[in-house]
């Protein structure tokens, strides 16, 4: 049996050929998956580039840090936020002091 090797965030091994089920689904290699750690309910992100598909496990701080860029795109940029004053207004919007 051949074995995967990582570098850096690509897994080296000569070509491996999957089936597309007729739902097209395709299984990933165990080795890749140990590998890569890729578990059950982990999310990858799928792209085309140079008419390849590229699968990229999403881990939580990218997936952060996406949200926040998204975030600043859509809000003109970081924004420092006061939470205490957030809470404090809060609470005197429900309790209805204005």
């Amino acid at each position: 049996m051949q074995r995967f090797k990582l570098y850096g965030s690509t897994v080296v091994r000569d070509m491996v050929e999957v089936v597309v089920t007729r739902k097209f689904q395709i299984t990933i290699p165990k080795e890749v998956r140990e590998v890569l750690g890729i578990k059950v309910g982990d999310r990858l992100r799928v792209e085309v580039v140079d008419g390849r598909i590229v699968l990229t496990p999403v881990r939580s701080s990218d997936a952060l840090e996406r949200l926040s860029t998204i975030a600043d795109r859509f809000l003109g940029g970081p924004r420092s936020v006061d939470a205490v004053k957030l809470v404090e207004e809060s609470l005197e919007r429900e309790a209805g002091v204005h």
